[in-house]
This record gives C-alpha cells, sequence and structure tokens, in this order.
C-alpha cells in the first residue's frame, strides 16, 4: 500500500508565493536591471505554514 505524505500548509499571505523580485528601475554597467528580491514576512521565505495545533479547552 502506498504511503501518502501530508501536503505542507500554502502561506495565505502570500499564496506559496513566498519571494518576488521587484526592480528598482537602475541598470548594472552589463544592461542587466537592478533588483531587489523580498520575502514574505509571514512565512519568512518557504511559501507554506506550520499546521496550526488545536487548543485544548478546560472546563
Amino acid at each position: 500500500m502506498p504511503q501518502h505524505a501530508p501536503s505542507p500548509r500554502v502561506c495565505r499571505d502570500c499564496d506559496g508565493f513566498a519571494t518576488a523580485a521587484i526592480t528598482t528601475g537602475t541598470r548594472h554597467r552589463d544592461g542587466s536591471r537592478a533588483t531587489l528580491t523580498i520575502a514574505c514576512p509571514a512565512c519568512k521565505g518557504t511559501g507554506t505554514i506550520r499546521a496550526s495545533r488545536t487548543q485544548e479547552v478546560t472546563v
């Protein structure tokens, strides 16, 4: 029987697109564009989040 691995949860803030390259508008000497790579602050650039733990409620 095949074992199924649990699928990782996708970050709600970035929908799994954890980093974005943003052009600054300037160019390098070779003509390529200067870019900044920005990581999602919620998942810290991984694209996934940890599964939330269930909280026990005592009555």
